[in-house]
């Protein structure tokens, strides 16, 4: 992973520049007291974010497989490396225009992958057109935003809250499916119904 990075800033320098962070904020202070302190320093935010991006495909196959035990774990720990690389390029001022561009985009891998066999096939189809549309309204949105403006889109608050509430509603409909529960499963149905009303906030908030 680290060779190929590597070899990705020996051509794209300007991408993996490191910046300074303008703000940390409080769960970046409790991150990097709890949990970033034992990283080994050889791990950098675009090293977590590639996981991510690497992780996502396992992910696919074990929903595909119905593959809950394994599937929801590993989910959880795909999804944790999103609050731990931007903690770790905020609190260590190793912010780079890689990172900006990529994590958002291992995000909507990450979550798409689990609508598309989740809620597809669990909820209300037009649940699933709703969470997928708004993500691709926020791709499509940051690509004109560089491609035109040369700016890039940041995630907000709303964006945040938005990523968390995606990623307790789909663990709560593995689990909801690996100990048939239909009240996990009625539970999550309105937890991906409150992502849907924090996307809007983002998108109308100049988030991602």
């Amino acid at each position: 992973m680290r060779k190929v990075i590597n070899k990705a800033k020996s051509t794209e320098p300007a991408l993996f520049a490191y910046q300074e962070a303008h703000h940390v904020h409080p769960h970046d202070r409790f991150l990097a007291w709890t949990v970033l302190r034992w990283l080994p320093t050889s791990i950098t935010p675009n090293i977590l974010t590639v996981t991510r991006i690497v992780l996502t495909p396992v992910v696919f196959w074990l929903l595909a497989t119905h593959s809950y035990r394994f599937g929801v774990f590993l989910f959880l720990f795909a999804a944790f490396t999103d609050a731990l690389d931007g903690s770790l390029a905020r609190t260590q001022n190793k912010i780079t225009n890689f990172g900006i561009l990529a994590d958002p985009l291992a995000d909507k891998l990450l979550i798409g992958s689990a609508i598309i066999l989740l809620v597809f096939q669990n909820f209300n189809i037009w649940l699933g057109v709703a969470i997928l549309g708004f993500e691709i309204l926020f791709i499509l949105s940051a690509v004109i935003l560089k491609v035109k403006f040369k700016t890039v889109r940041m995630a907000n608050l709303w964006g945040k809250i938005k990523m968390i509430s995606q990623v307790v509603a789909v663990s709560l409909t593995m689990f909801a499916l690996l100990f048939n529960d239909p009240f996990l499963m009625t539970l999550a149905a309105g937890i991906f119904g409150l992502a849907i009303g924090f996307a809007i906030l983002s998108l109308f908030t100049h988030g991602v």
